[in-house]
Protein backbone atom coordinates (compact mmCIF):
# COMPACT_ATOMS: atom_id res chain seq x y z
CA UNK A 1 0.00 0.00 0.00
CA UNK A 2 1.38 3.40 -1.02
CA UNK A 3 0.67 6.40 1.22
CA UNK A 4 0.99 10.05 0.19
CA UNK A 5 -0.01 13.46 1.56
CA UNK A 6 -2.46 16.05 0.26
CA UNK A 7 -0.79 19.21 -1.05
CA UNK A 8 -3.71 20.88 -2.87
CA UNK A 9 -7.53 20.76 -2.85
CA UNK A 10 -9.87 22.20 -5.51
CA UNK A 11 -13.46 21.02 -5.00
CA UNK A 12 -13.64 17.32 -5.88
CA UNK A 13 -10.03 17.36 -7.19
CA UNK A 14 -7.23 16.61 -4.71
CA UNK A 15 -3.48 16.59 -5.46
CA UNK A 16 -1.17 14.39 -3.35
CA UNK A 17 2.60 13.82 -3.40
CA UNK A 18 4.55 10.73 -2.37
CA UNK A 19 2.38 8.57 -4.68
CA UNK A 20 5.15 7.06 -6.84
CA UNK A 21 4.27 3.50 -7.85
CA UNK A 22 0.50 4.06 -8.14
CA UNK A 23 -1.32 3.66 -11.46
CA UNK A 24 -3.83 5.63 -13.50
CA UNK A 25 -7.45 5.03 -12.44
CA UNK A 26 -6.31 3.33 -9.23
CA UNK A 27 -8.77 3.67 -6.38
CA UNK A 28 -7.55 5.55 -3.27
CA UNK A 29 -8.82 6.52 0.19
CA UNK A 30 -8.56 10.24 0.92
CA UNK A 31 -8.21 11.97 4.30
CA UNK A 32 -9.07 10.87 7.81
CA UNK A 33 -12.61 9.94 6.76
CA UNK A 34 -11.21 7.68 4.01
CA UNK A 35 -13.28 9.15 1.20
CA UNK A 36 -13.32 7.15 -2.04
CA UNK A 37 -11.32 8.63 -4.91
CA UNK A 38 -9.68 7.69 -8.21
CA UNK A 39 -6.33 8.75 -9.67
CA UNK A 40 -6.91 10.61 -12.94
CA UNK A 41 -3.45 12.13 -13.53
CA UNK A 42 0.12 11.13 -12.62
CA UNK A 43 3.23 13.32 -12.85
CA UNK A 44 6.41 12.15 -11.13
CA UNK A 45 5.43 11.21 -7.59
CA UNK A 46 2.40 13.55 -7.65
CA UNK A 47 -1.09 12.12 -8.22
CA UNK A 48 -4.26 14.04 -9.05
CA UNK A 49 -7.33 12.37 -7.54
CA UNK A 50 -11.02 12.93 -8.24
CA UNK A 51 -12.97 12.31 -5.04
CA UNK A 52 -16.44 10.74 -5.26
CA UNK A 53 -17.68 12.50 -2.10
CA UNK A 54 -17.90 16.03 -0.70
CA UNK A 55 -14.36 17.29 0.15
CA UNK A 56 -15.32 20.19 2.46
CA UNK A 57 -13.19 20.15 5.62
CA UNK A 58 -10.28 18.17 4.19
CA UNK A 59 -6.96 19.97 4.61
CA UNK A 60 -3.43 19.68 3.19
CA UNK A 61 -1.24 17.22 5.04
CA UNK A 62 -3.92 14.53 5.40
CA UNK A 63 -3.11 11.05 4.09
CA UNK A 64 -4.02 9.48 0.74
CA UNK A 65 -3.80 5.67 0.68
CA UNK A 66 -3.74 3.52 -2.46
CA UNK A 67 -5.84 0.35 -2.61
CA UNK A 68 -3.88 -1.45 -5.32
CA UNK A 69 -6.75 -1.75 -7.83
CA UNK A 70 -8.98 0.37 -10.09
CA UNK A 71 -12.56 1.45 -9.32
CA UNK A 72 -14.46 -1.83 -9.64
CA UNK A 73 -17.97 -3.15 -9.10
CA UNK A 74 -19.05 -6.33 -7.39
CA UNK A 75 -20.99 -8.60 -9.74
CA UNK A 76 -23.10 -11.38 -8.28
CA UNK A 77 -26.50 -12.29 -6.81
CA UNK A 78 -28.18 -9.31 -5.13
CA UNK A 79 -27.80 -6.81 -7.99
CA UNK A 80 -31.37 -7.16 -9.31
CA UNK A 81 -33.92 -5.00 -7.50
CA UNK A 82 -31.21 -2.89 -5.82
CA UNK A 83 -30.87 0.90 -5.85
CA UNK A 84 -27.21 2.01 -5.89
CA UNK A 85 -25.46 5.36 -5.92
CA UNK A 86 -22.90 6.20 -8.63
CA UNK A 87 -20.13 4.06 -7.10
CA UNK A 88 -22.34 1.02 -6.29
CA UNK A 89 -23.17 1.76 -2.66
CA UNK A 90 -26.70 0.46 -1.87
CA UNK A 91 -28.81 3.46 -0.84
CA UNK A 92 -31.31 1.40 1.18
CA UNK A 93 -28.50 0.07 3.41
CA UNK A 94 -26.93 3.53 3.76
CA UNK A 95 -30.31 4.89 4.91
CA UNK A 96 -30.53 2.22 7.62
CA UNK A 97 -26.97 3.11 8.72
CA UNK A 98 -26.97 6.92 8.53
CA UNK A 99 -30.59 8.07 8.08
CA UNK A 100 -31.95 10.22 5.24
CA UNK A 101 -28.61 11.91 4.50
CA UNK A 102 -25.53 10.08 3.21
CA UNK A 103 -22.61 10.67 5.58
CA UNK A 104 -19.13 11.10 4.14
CA UNK A 105 -16.85 8.08 4.08
CA UNK A 106 -19.67 5.62 4.76
CA UNK A 107 -18.56 2.14 3.69
CA UNK A 108 -21.35 -0.33 2.92
CA UNK A 109 -20.92 -3.64 1.05
CA UNK A 110 -22.35 -3.40 -2.48
CA UNK A 111 -24.02 -6.83 -2.24
CA UNK A 112 -25.50 -8.53 0.87
CA UNK A 113 -22.70 -10.54 2.54
CA UNK A 114 -24.85 -12.51 5.00
CA UNK A 115 -27.66 -13.60 2.67
CA UNK A 116 -27.51 -17.21 1.50
CA UNK A 117 -28.37 -18.09 -2.10
CA UNK A 118 -29.40 -21.52 -3.37
CA UNK A 119 -26.67 -22.60 -5.80
CA UNK A 120 -27.33 -25.37 -8.34
CA UNK A 121 -24.07 -26.60 -9.99
CA UNK A 122 -24.01 -27.19 -13.75
CA UNK A 123 -20.46 -28.56 -14.11
CA UNK A 124 -18.54 -31.37 -12.37
CA UNK A 125 -15.00 -31.89 -11.05
CA UNK A 126 -12.53 -32.69 -13.84
CA UNK A 127 -14.23 -30.51 -16.46
CA UNK A 128 -12.02 -28.19 -18.47
CA UNK A 129 -13.31 -24.64 -18.07
CA UNK A 130 -12.62 -21.17 -19.48
CA UNK A 131 -13.87 -17.64 -18.91
CA UNK A 132 -17.60 -17.24 -19.44
CA UNK A 133 -18.53 -20.90 -18.76
CA UNK A 134 -21.59 -21.35 -16.52
CA UNK A 135 -20.56 -22.93 -13.18
CA UNK A 136 -24.11 -23.03 -11.87
CA UNK A 137 -27.31 -21.07 -11.33
CA UNK A 138 -29.01 -19.06 -8.59
CA UNK A 139 -32.72 -18.12 -8.79
CA UNK A 140 -32.16 -14.45 -7.89
CA UNK A 141 -35.73 -13.19 -8.34
CA UNK A 142 -39.00 -14.65 -9.59
CA UNK A 143 -38.10 -13.41 -13.11
CA UNK A 144 -34.33 -13.88 -13.38
CA UNK A 145 -32.04 -16.90 -13.10
CA UNK A 146 -28.60 -15.56 -12.17
CA UNK A 147 -25.94 -17.60 -13.99
CA UNK A 148 -22.71 -17.93 -12.00
CA UNK A 149 -19.93 -17.58 -14.57
CA UNK A 150 -16.22 -18.34 -14.56
CA UNK A 151 -14.47 -14.90 -14.53
CA UNK A 152 -13.33 -13.91 -18.06
CA UNK A 153 -9.61 -14.15 -17.18
CA UNK A 154 -9.75 -17.60 -15.46
CA UNK A 155 -9.27 -20.99 -17.16
CA UNK A 156 -8.05 -24.50 -16.31
CA UNK A 157 -9.35 -27.79 -14.89
CA UNK A 158 -12.23 -27.70 -12.36
CA UNK A 159 -10.68 -29.36 -9.29
CA UNK A 160 -13.92 -29.40 -7.29
CA UNK A 161 -17.31 -27.68 -7.19
CA UNK A 162 -19.78 -27.17 -4.35
CA UNK A 163 -22.85 -29.40 -4.10
CA UNK A 164 -26.34 -28.00 -4.46
CA UNK A 165 -27.05 -25.92 -1.37
CA UNK A 166 -27.13 -22.43 0.15
CA UNK A 167 -24.04 -20.23 0.14
CA UNK A 168 -23.14 -16.60 0.78
CA UNK A 169 -21.46 -14.64 -2.02
CA UNK A 170 -18.06 -14.88 -0.25
CA UNK A 171 -18.00 -18.64 0.33
CA UNK A 172 -15.84 -20.69 -2.05
CA UNK A 173 -17.97 -22.71 -4.48
CA UNK A 174 -15.24 -24.00 -6.81
CA UNK A 175 -11.50 -24.53 -7.19
CA UNK A 176 -9.76 -24.29 -10.56
CA UNK A 177 -6.33 -25.72 -11.35
CA UNK A 178 -4.74 -23.00 -13.50
CA UNK A 179 -1.25 -22.70 -15.00
CA UNK A 180 -0.29 -20.42 -12.10
CA UNK A 181 -1.80 -22.53 -9.28
CA UNK A 182 -5.19 -23.17 -7.67
CA UNK A 183 -7.75 -20.36 -7.94
CA UNK A 184 -10.86 -20.30 -5.74
CA UNK A 185 -14.14 -18.98 -7.15
CA UNK A 186 -17.12 -17.47 -5.32
CA UNK A 187 -20.64 -16.42 -6.35
CA UNK A 188 -19.30 -12.86 -6.75
CA UNK A 189 -16.63 -11.46 -9.07
CA UNK A 190 -15.14 -7.97 -9.44
CA UNK A 191 -14.62 -6.03 -12.65
CA UNK A 192 -13.08 -2.55 -13.29
CA UNK A 193 -15.79 -0.18 -14.52
CA UNK A 194 -13.75 1.53 -17.25
CA UNK A 195 -12.83 -1.73 -18.99
CA UNK A 196 -15.40 -3.36 -21.30
CA UNK A 197 -16.06 -7.06 -20.65
CA UNK A 198 -14.84 -9.40 -23.42
CA UNK A 199 -16.95 -11.17 -26.05
CA UNK A 200 -16.22 -13.37 -29.08
CA UNK A 201 -17.55 -11.09 -31.83
CA UNK A 202 -20.17 -8.45 -32.60
CA UNK A 203 -23.16 -9.45 -34.71
CA UNK A 204 -25.09 -7.39 -37.26
CA UNK A 205 -27.87 -5.26 -35.74
CA UNK A 206 -30.66 -6.89 -37.76
CA UNK A 207 -33.24 -7.69 -35.04
CA UNK A 208 -35.36 -4.76 -33.75
CA UNK A 209 -35.79 -4.01 -30.06
CA UNK A 210 -39.59 -4.01 -29.86
CA UNK A 211 -40.74 -1.29 -27.45
CA UNK A 212 -44.51 -1.36 -28.04
CA UNK A 213 -44.36 2.37 -28.85
CA UNK A 214 -45.60 3.06 -32.38
CA UNK A 215 -43.42 6.09 -33.17
CA UNK A 216 -40.25 4.30 -32.05
CA UNK A 217 -40.99 0.86 -33.53
CA UNK A 218 -42.53 1.69 -36.89
CA UNK A 219 -40.79 4.89 -37.90
CA UNK A 220 -37.57 5.15 -35.87
CA UNK A 221 -36.64 1.62 -34.79
CA UNK A 222 -33.63 0.78 -32.65
CA UNK A 223 -31.99 -2.61 -33.17
CA UNK A 224 -31.09 -4.99 -30.35
CA UNK A 225 -27.56 -4.00 -29.39
CA UNK A 226 -28.07 -0.57 -30.95
CA UNK A 227 -27.65 2.95 -29.60
CA UNK A 228 -30.30 5.66 -29.41
CA UNK A 229 -30.20 9.30 -28.33
CA UNK A 230 -33.24 11.12 -27.03
CA UNK A 231 -32.62 14.88 -26.73
CA UNK A 232 -35.37 17.15 -25.53
CA UNK A 233 -35.92 20.28 -23.44
CA UNK A 234 -37.48 20.38 -19.98
CA UNK A 235 -41.09 19.14 -19.97
CA UNK A 236 -40.90 17.28 -23.29
CA UNK A 237 -41.53 13.87 -21.71
CA UNK A 238 -38.04 12.28 -21.60
CA UNK A 239 -38.56 10.56 -18.26
CA UNK A 240 -41.99 9.07 -19.06
CA UNK A 241 -40.70 7.92 -22.47
CA UNK A 242 -37.73 6.18 -20.82
CA UNK A 243 -40.04 4.60 -18.23
CA UNK A 244 -42.23 3.28 -21.07
CA UNK A 245 -39.16 1.79 -22.73
CA UNK A 246 -38.06 0.23 -19.43
CA UNK A 247 -41.50 -1.25 -18.88
CA UNK A 248 -42.27 -2.56 -22.37
CA UNK A 249 -38.97 -3.01 -24.26
CA UNK A 250 -38.23 -6.52 -25.46
CA UNK A 251 -35.31 -6.88 -22.99
CA UNK A 252 -34.77 -9.35 -20.15
CA UNK A 253 -32.93 -6.92 -17.84
CA UNK A 254 -33.29 -3.15 -17.44
CA UNK A 255 -30.49 -0.99 -16.00
CA UNK A 256 -31.69 2.59 -15.32
CA UNK A 257 -28.96 5.16 -14.59
CA UNK A 258 -30.18 8.51 -13.27
CA UNK A 259 -26.97 10.55 -13.60
CA UNK A 260 -27.35 14.14 -12.52
CA UNK A 261 -31.12 14.48 -12.91
CA UNK A 262 -33.10 16.61 -10.44
CA UNK A 263 -33.73 14.96 -7.08
CA UNK A 264 -37.53 15.22 -7.41
CA UNK A 265 -37.49 13.52 -10.87
CA UNK A 266 -35.31 10.69 -9.58
CA UNK A 267 -37.55 10.36 -6.51
CA UNK A 268 -40.51 9.78 -8.86
CA UNK A 269 -38.59 7.02 -10.64
CA UNK A 270 -37.52 5.41 -7.35
CA UNK A 271 -41.10 5.49 -6.06
CA UNK A 272 -42.81 4.36 -9.27
CA UNK A 273 -40.49 1.57 -10.41
CA UNK A 274 -40.97 -0.63 -7.31
CA UNK A 275 -44.75 -0.28 -7.77
CA UNK A 276 -44.81 -1.02 -11.53
CA UNK A 277 -46.05 -4.42 -12.60
CA UNK A 278 -44.02 -6.30 -15.19
CA UNK A 279 -46.51 -6.85 -18.04
CA UNK A 280 -44.61 -9.98 -19.15
CA UNK A 281 -44.76 -11.85 -15.84
CA UNK A 282 -47.31 -10.02 -13.68
CA UNK A 283 -44.58 -9.70 -11.00
CA UNK A 284 -42.94 -6.41 -9.88
CA UNK A 285 -40.83 -4.76 -12.60
CA UNK A 286 -38.00 -4.43 -10.05
CA UNK A 287 -37.56 -8.23 -10.30
CA UNK A 288 -35.57 -7.57 -13.49
CA UNK A 289 -34.35 -4.00 -12.91
CA UNK A 290 -31.22 -2.38 -11.45
CA UNK A 291 -31.45 1.33 -10.53
CA UNK A 292 -28.48 3.68 -10.15
CA UNK A 293 -29.34 7.06 -8.63
CA UNK A 294 -26.86 9.92 -8.69
CA UNK A 295 -28.87 13.14 -8.56
CA UNK A 296 -27.67 16.68 -9.30
CA UNK A 297 -27.12 17.46 -5.60
CA UNK A 298 -24.86 14.41 -5.08
CA UNK A 299 -21.06 14.66 -5.51
CA UNK A 300 -20.14 15.65 -9.05
CA UNK A 301 -17.35 13.10 -9.56
CA UNK A 302 -19.62 10.17 -8.69
CA UNK A 303 -21.91 11.32 -11.50
CA UNK A 304 -19.04 10.83 -13.92
CA UNK A 305 -18.53 7.27 -12.60
CA UNK A 306 -22.23 6.32 -12.50
CA UNK A 307 -22.61 5.61 -16.25
CA UNK A 308 -19.56 3.30 -16.16
CA UNK A 309 -20.96 1.50 -13.12
CA UNK A 310 -24.29 1.04 -14.93
CA UNK A 311 -22.85 -0.23 -18.21
CA UNK A 312 -20.50 -2.69 -16.44
CA UNK A 313 -23.47 -4.21 -14.57
CA UNK A 314 -25.38 -4.33 -17.89
CA UNK A 315 -22.46 -6.10 -19.64
CA UNK A 316 -22.34 -8.68 -16.82
CA UNK A 317 -25.97 -9.69 -17.41
CA UNK A 318 -25.39 -9.59 -21.18
CA UNK A 319 -22.60 -12.16 -20.70
CA UNK A 320 -25.18 -14.55 -19.19
CA UNK A 321 -27.01 -14.56 -22.53
CA UNK A 322 -29.66 -11.97 -21.63
CA UNK A 323 -30.91 -9.05 -23.75
CA UNK A 324 -30.18 -5.96 -21.66
CA UNK A 325 -31.39 -2.36 -22.12
CA UNK A 326 -29.58 0.49 -20.39
CA UNK A 327 -31.32 3.87 -19.95
CA UNK A 328 -29.01 6.79 -19.11
CA UNK A 329 -30.85 9.91 -17.93
CA UNK A 330 -29.14 12.12 -18.80
CA UNK A 331 -25.74 12.13 -20.51
CA UNK A 332 -25.78 15.96 -20.52
CA UNK A 333 -25.38 16.01 -16.72
CA UNK A 334 -22.59 13.45 -17.06
CA UNK A 335 -20.83 15.72 -19.58
CA UNK A 336 -21.33 18.69 -17.23
CA UNK A 337 -19.56 16.71 -14.47
CA UNK A 338 -16.65 16.10 -16.87
CA UNK A 339 -16.59 19.82 -17.68
CA UNK A 340 -16.41 20.77 -14.00
CA UNK A 341 -13.60 18.32 -13.23
CA UNK A 342 -11.74 19.38 -16.38
CA UNK A 343 -11.94 23.00 -15.20
CA UNK A 344 -10.55 22.05 -11.78
CA UNK A 345 -7.66 20.29 -13.56
CA UNK A 346 -7.01 23.54 -15.49
CA UNK A 347 -7.22 21.71 -18.83
CA UNK A 348 -7.62 23.64 -22.07
CA UNK A 349 -11.40 23.92 -22.64
CA UNK A 350 -13.09 22.95 -25.92
CA UNK A 351 -16.44 24.12 -27.28
CA UNK A 352 -18.70 25.74 -24.64
CA UNK A 353 -16.13 24.87 -21.96
CA UNK A 354 -16.48 21.10 -22.35
CA UNK A 355 -13.19 19.17 -22.34
CA UNK A 356 -11.58 18.40 -25.70
CA UNK A 357 -12.05 14.66 -25.05
CA UNK A 358 -15.86 14.92 -24.70
CA UNK A 359 -16.48 13.16 -28.05
CA UNK A 360 -14.09 10.28 -27.30
CA UNK A 361 -15.59 9.70 -23.82
CA UNK A 362 -19.10 9.61 -25.27
CA UNK A 363 -17.91 7.21 -27.97
CA UNK A 364 -16.24 4.91 -25.40
CA UNK A 365 -19.54 4.70 -23.53
CA UNK A 366 -21.84 4.08 -26.51
CA UNK A 367 -19.39 1.65 -28.18
CA UNK A 368 -19.92 -0.79 -25.30
CA UNK A 369 -23.41 -1.49 -26.71
CA UNK A 370 -23.85 -4.30 -29.22
CA UNK A 371 -25.38 -7.67 -30.08
CA UNK A 372 -22.62 -10.18 -29.43
CA UNK A 373 -21.62 -13.83 -29.16
CA UNK A 374 -20.80 -14.46 -25.49
CA UNK A 375 -17.54 -16.07 -24.39
CA UNK A 376 -17.85 -19.55 -22.88
CA UNK A 377 -18.77 -23.01 -24.17
CA UNK A 378 -22.42 -22.17 -24.84
CA UNK A 379 -21.49 -19.11 -26.97
CA UNK A 380 -24.99 -17.65 -26.67
CA UNK A 381 -26.13 -14.57 -28.53
CA UNK A 382 -26.98 -11.62 -26.30
CA UNK A 383 -27.35 -7.87 -26.62
CA UNK A 384 -26.83 -4.61 -24.76
CA UNK A 385 -28.90 -1.68 -26.08
CA UNK A 386 -28.09 1.83 -24.84
CA UNK A 387 -30.65 4.66 -24.83
CA UNK A 388 -29.22 7.97 -23.67
CA UNK A 389 -31.43 10.95 -22.84
CA UNK A 390 -29.81 14.31 -23.56
CA UNK A 391 -30.95 17.55 -21.90
CA UNK A 392 -29.70 20.40 -24.11
CA UNK A 393 -29.97 23.82 -22.42
CA UNK A 394 -33.03 25.61 -23.81
CA UNK A 395 -33.69 22.72 -26.19
CA UNK A 396 -30.76 23.81 -28.40
CA UNK A 397 -29.88 20.69 -30.42
CA UNK A 398 -26.74 22.36 -31.85
CA UNK A 399 -24.89 22.27 -28.50
CA UNK A 400 -21.81 19.99 -28.18
CA UNK A 401 -23.24 17.06 -26.16
CA UNK A 402 -26.18 16.57 -28.56
CA UNK A 403 -24.03 16.95 -31.67
CA UNK A 404 -21.31 14.56 -30.46
CA UNK A 405 -23.96 12.04 -29.39
CA UNK A 406 -25.56 12.20 -32.85
CA UNK A 407 -22.22 11.32 -34.46
CA UNK A 408 -22.09 8.10 -32.44
CA UNK A 409 -25.67 6.91 -31.95
CA UNK A 410 -27.63 5.57 -34.90
CA UNK A 411 -31.14 6.48 -33.72
CA UNK A 412 -32.24 10.03 -32.99
CA UNK A 413 -35.55 10.58 -31.21
CA UNK A 414 -35.92 14.38 -31.17
CA UNK A 415 -38.42 15.40 -28.49
CA UNK A 416 -40.23 18.63 -29.34
CA UNK A 417 -41.55 20.96 -26.63
CA UNK A 418 -44.20 22.40 -29.00
CA UNK A 419 -45.65 18.89 -29.51
CA UNK A 420 -45.64 18.35 -25.75
CA UNK A 421 -47.48 21.66 -25.30
CA UNK A 422 -50.17 20.33 -27.67
CA UNK A 423 -50.40 17.18 -25.48
CA UNK A 424 -49.00 15.08 -28.35
CA UNK A 425 -47.07 12.27 -26.61
CA UNK A 426 -44.60 10.77 -27.16
CA UNK A 427 -43.46 14.16 -28.45
CA UNK A 428 -41.09 12.71 -31.08
CA UNK A 429 -40.67 15.12 -33.98
CA UNK A 430 -41.14 12.94 -37.09
CA UNK A 431 -39.33 15.43 -39.34
CA UNK A 432 -36.13 15.74 -37.28
CA UNK A 433 -35.88 12.16 -35.96
CA UNK A 434 -34.26 9.30 -37.85
CA UNK A 435 -33.05 5.70 -37.55
CA UNK A 436 -30.07 4.27 -39.42
CA UNK A 437 -31.17 0.71 -38.58
CA UNK A 438 -34.25 0.72 -40.86
CA UNK A 439 -32.44 -0.98 -43.77
CA UNK A 440 -30.93 -3.73 -41.60
CA UNK A 441 -34.14 -4.58 -39.69
CA UNK A 442 -36.59 -4.31 -42.63
CA UNK A 443 -36.17 -8.01 -43.45
CA UNK A 444 -37.24 -8.96 -39.89
CA UNK A 445 -40.37 -6.78 -40.14
CA UNK A 446 -41.22 -7.97 -43.65
CA UNK A 447 -40.81 -11.65 -42.62
CA UNK A 448 -42.44 -11.53 -39.18
CA UNK A 449 -45.06 -8.78 -39.45
CA UNK A 450 -46.09 -7.93 -43.02
CA UNK A 451 -44.40 -8.45 -46.37
CA UNK A 452 -45.02 -4.84 -47.43
CA UNK A 453 -44.15 -3.30 -44.03
CA UNK A 454 -41.20 -1.29 -45.40
CA UNK A 455 -43.22 0.06 -48.33
CA UNK A 456 -46.14 1.05 -46.06
CA UNK A 457 -43.81 2.78 -43.58
CA UNK A 458 -41.94 4.67 -46.33
CA UNK A 459 -45.19 5.83 -47.98
CA UNK A 460 -46.43 7.17 -44.62
CA UNK A 461 -43.13 9.06 -44.10
CA UNK A 462 -43.45 10.61 -47.58
CA UNK A 463 -46.96 11.84 -46.67
CA UNK A 464 -45.73 13.37 -43.38
CA UNK A 465 -42.96 15.24 -45.22
CA UNK A 466 -45.47 16.42 -47.85
CA UNK A 467 -47.71 17.73 -45.07
CA UNK A 468 -44.91 19.93 -43.68
CA UNK A 469 -44.53 21.55 -47.12
CA UNK A 470 -48.30 22.12 -47.41
CA UNK A 471 -48.56 23.64 -43.91
CA UNK A 472 -46.87 26.86 -45.04
CA UNK A 473 -49.51 27.33 -47.76
CA UNK A 474 -52.33 26.42 -45.35
CA UNK A 475 -51.17 29.09 -42.87
CA UNK A 476 -51.33 31.71 -45.64
CA UNK A 477 -54.55 30.84 -47.52
CA UNK A 478 -56.32 28.13 -45.46
CA UNK A 479 -56.91 24.44 -46.30
CA UNK A 480 -59.94 25.12 -48.54
CA UNK A 481 -57.73 26.85 -51.13
CA UNK A 482 -55.62 23.72 -51.66
CA UNK A 483 -56.15 21.38 -54.64
CA UNK A 484 -58.48 18.44 -53.84
CA UNK A 485 -55.66 15.87 -53.79
CA UNK A 486 -53.66 17.91 -51.23
CA UNK A 487 -56.74 18.25 -48.98
CA UNK A 488 -56.97 14.43 -48.87
CA UNK A 489 -53.21 14.28 -48.09
CA UNK A 490 -53.71 16.65 -45.15
CA UNK A 491 -56.59 14.55 -43.82
CA UNK A 492 -54.53 11.32 -44.12
CA UNK A 493 -51.51 12.84 -42.36
CA UNK A 494 -53.77 14.17 -39.57
CA UNK A 495 -54.87 10.56 -39.03
CA UNK A 496 -51.24 9.33 -39.01
CA UNK A 497 -50.34 11.98 -36.43
CA UNK A 498 -53.38 11.74 -34.14
CA UNK A 499 -54.52 8.14 -34.60
CA UNK A 500 -51.13 6.44 -34.99
CA UNK A 501 -48.22 8.49 -33.64
CA UNK A 502 -50.02 9.73 -30.51
CA UNK A 503 -50.02 7.09 -27.78
CA UNK A 504 -51.38 7.19 -24.25
CA UNK A 505 -48.86 5.74 -21.77
CA UNK A 506 -51.53 5.63 -19.05
CA UNK A 507 -54.26 3.82 -21.03
CA UNK A 508 -54.46 0.09 -20.27
CA UNK A 509 -54.81 -0.90 -23.97
CA UNK A 510 -52.91 1.89 -25.75
CA UNK A 511 -49.83 1.81 -23.47
CA UNK A 512 -48.43 -1.12 -25.49
CA UNK A 513 -48.98 -1.83 -29.19
CA UNK A 514 -47.64 -5.07 -30.70
CA UNK A 515 -45.78 -4.98 -34.07
CA UNK A 516 -48.71 -6.77 -35.75
CA UNK A 517 -51.20 -4.20 -34.44
CA UNK A 518 -48.90 -1.31 -35.45
CA UNK A 519 -48.68 -2.66 -38.99
CA UNK A 520 -52.47 -3.21 -39.14
CA UNK A 521 -53.19 0.35 -37.96
CA UNK A 522 -50.79 2.04 -40.39
CA UNK A 523 -51.92 -0.18 -43.26
CA UNK A 524 -55.56 0.81 -42.59
CA UNK A 525 -54.75 4.55 -42.64
CA UNK A 526 -52.78 4.15 -45.88
CA UNK A 527 -55.67 2.16 -47.42
CA UNK A 528 -58.00 5.06 -46.51
CA UNK A 529 -55.60 7.42 -48.31
CA UNK A 530 -55.37 5.22 -51.43
CA UNK A 531 -59.12 4.58 -51.64
CA UNK A 532 -59.91 8.28 -51.05
CA UNK A 533 -57.48 9.32 -53.79
CA UNK A 534 -59.08 6.78 -56.17
CA UNK A 535 -62.55 8.15 -55.27
CA UNK A 536 -61.34 11.69 -56.11
CA UNK A 537 -60.20 10.51 -59.53
CA UNK A 538 -63.69 9.07 -60.11
CA UNK A 539 -65.14 12.52 -59.46
CA UNK A 540 -65.99 12.38 -55.74
CA UNK A 541 -66.06 15.62 -53.73
CA UNK A 542 -63.20 16.05 -51.17
CA UNK A 543 -65.75 17.44 -48.64
CA UNK A 544 -67.77 14.20 -48.90
CA UNK A 545 -64.62 12.09 -48.40
CA UNK A 546 -63.51 14.15 -45.37
CA UNK A 547 -67.01 13.70 -43.89
CA UNK A 548 -66.93 9.85 -44.06
CA UNK A 549 -67.99 8.20 -40.77
CA UNK A 550 -65.37 5.42 -41.09
CA UNK A 551 -62.81 7.96 -39.87
CA UNK A 552 -64.27 7.65 -36.36
CA UNK A 553 -63.63 3.89 -36.46
CA UNK A 554 -60.05 4.54 -37.57
CA UNK A 555 -59.60 6.94 -34.65
CA UNK A 556 -60.70 4.22 -32.22
CA UNK A 557 -58.32 1.54 -33.61
CA UNK A 558 -55.68 2.16 -30.95
CA UNK A 559 -58.14 1.24 -28.17
CA UNK A 560 -59.14 -2.15 -29.65
CA UNK A 561 -57.71 -4.92 -27.40
CA UNK A 562 -55.08 -7.14 -29.00
CA UNK A 563 -57.30 -10.26 -28.89
CA UNK A 564 -60.11 -8.57 -30.88
CA UNK A 565 -57.90 -6.57 -33.26
CA UNK A 566 -57.77 -8.88 -36.32
CA UNK A 567 -61.56 -9.18 -36.59
CA UNK A 568 -62.25 -5.49 -35.93
CA UNK A 569 -59.59 -4.17 -38.32
CA UNK A 570 -61.01 -6.32 -41.15
CA UNK A 571 -64.42 -4.71 -40.58
CA UNK A 572 -62.89 -1.21 -40.68
CA UNK A 573 -60.98 -1.96 -43.91
CA UNK A 574 -64.15 -3.33 -45.55
CA UNK A 575 -66.03 -0.22 -44.43
CA UNK A 576 -63.31 2.02 -45.98
CA UNK A 577 -63.78 0.30 -49.37
CA UNK A 578 -67.58 0.47 -49.09
CA UNK A 579 -67.83 4.15 -48.07
CA UNK A 580 -65.21 5.43 -50.54
CA UNK A 581 -67.00 3.58 -53.37
CA UNK A 582 -70.32 5.13 -52.39
CA UNK A 583 -69.23 8.82 -52.36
Amino acid sequence: MITGKIIKISGPVVVADGMKGTQMYEMVRVGEEKLIGEIIELEGDTATVQVYEETAGIKPGEMVESTGGPLSVELGPGLIGSIFDGIQRPLENIKVLTGDYIERGVAVPALPKEKKWKFIPKLKAGDEIAGGDILGEVQETSSIVHKIMVPPNASGILKNIAKEGEYTIEEDIAEVETSSGVEKLQLVQKWPVRVGRPYINKLDPDIPLITGQRAQDTFFSVAKGGTAAMPGPFGSGKTVTQQQLAKWADADIIVYVGCGERGNEMTEVLKEFPELEDPKTGKPLMDRTVLIANTSNMPVAAREASVYTGITIAEYFRDMGYDVALMADSTSRWAEAMREISGRLEEMPGEEGYPAYLASRLAQFYERAGRITCIGKESEEASLTVVGAVSPPGGDLSEPVTQNTLRISKVFWALDASLADKRHFPSIDWLQSYSLYVDSISEWWNSNVGEDWRQTRDNAMVLLQKESELQEIVQLVGPDALPDRERITLESTRMIREDFLQQNAYHEVDTYCSPKKQYGMLKTIMEFHENSTAALERGASPDDIIALTVKEDIGRMKYIPEAEFDGEIKKIQDEIVKQTNEV
